[in-house]
């Protein structure tokens, strides 16, 4: 029996409006694993994202991206998450006309016409949404507690193979922090023993603030588009809060 990578991302050139962004990214992320993306504005990581979801705009130029074994490089974003692949965005538009409970039982699978599942209304209460927010239109007017919370709510309705968080600890509070990544977890199996999982995971960030709450089993700098290091999640970030993102460029100039 052939066994696949669940995600495998090989030689990765990308263009955007003409510009070429990323650079022959490589990066493979089995069955119950967590990786962590780092690097600066500017280095490539939402295209990296927005690339793996199949955005049009982003248009691949060289390589391919492989999920479950099969090459996905070129379905569209609605194939990508039929076959397990979910995200929260760092910020989702909002949806005028569509309340959160109504999106909730379609990602769940329910019927529109038919009351939220227990289970559904119990993960909400544990993310602090009442009954009346619940009937609020997605995103519209949402505080960035709020917005971060319904993005991992929507997510716990899916419950996807593979999911990518990008900048998950952005512009949150401890508190909030804190609540995210015990639902993270969830979604990531780490409830389970490691030889357990099946759930895996990127986590896009710039400084690494919700590892303080999340194990990672790998971590991976991007710069200029090309991933320069990877290794222990760690020892990666205590190295760039030492010498910043350019002490990884002189690392990966002089190799051990």
């Amino acid at each position: 029996m052939v066994i696949f990578m669940l995600l495998e991302i090989e030689n990765l050139s990308v263009e955007v409006a003409g510009k070429q962004v990323l650079k022959g990214v490589d990066l493979s992320i089995d069955n119950g694993e967590t990786h962590v993306l780092l690097g600066p504005n500017g280095a490539g990581k939402s295209t990296l994202f927005l690339t793996v979801l199949g955005f049009p705009q982003y248009k691949v130029i060289d390589g391919s991206i492989k999920f479950k074994g099969e090459d996905i490089t070129q379905l569209s974003t609605a194939d990508r998450v039929n076959k397990g692949i979910g995200v929260s965005f760092q910020n989702p538009p909002a949806i005028r006309g569509v309340s959160v409970e109504n999106l909730l039982k379609l990602e769940s699978h329910q019927e529109v016409n038919q009351p939220l599942n227990s289970r559904m209304k119990e993960l909400a209460k544990k993310l602090k949404f009442s009954d009346e927010f619940l009937q609020r239109d997605v995103n519209f007017g949402f505080s960035g507690g709020e917005v971060k919370r319904s993005e991992i709510l929507q997510l716990l309705a899916q419950m996807p193979d593979f999911t990518m968080f990008d900048e998950p600890d952005s512009g949150v509070d401890i508190e909030n922090v804190e609540l995210l990544a015990s639902e993270i977890g969830a979604l990531l199996d780490k409830e389970l023993k490691h030889d357990l999982r099946k759930r895996s995971g990127l986590l896009i960030t710039h400084l690494g603030y919700i590892l303080n709450f999340i194990n990672a089993d790998k971590a991976h700098v991007l710069m200029n588009g090309k991933i320069i290091c990877s290794g222990n999640p760690g020892e990666i970030i205590e190295d760039i809060q030492k010498n910043g993102f350019n002490g990884c460029v002189e690392c990966a100039q002089y190799p051990s």
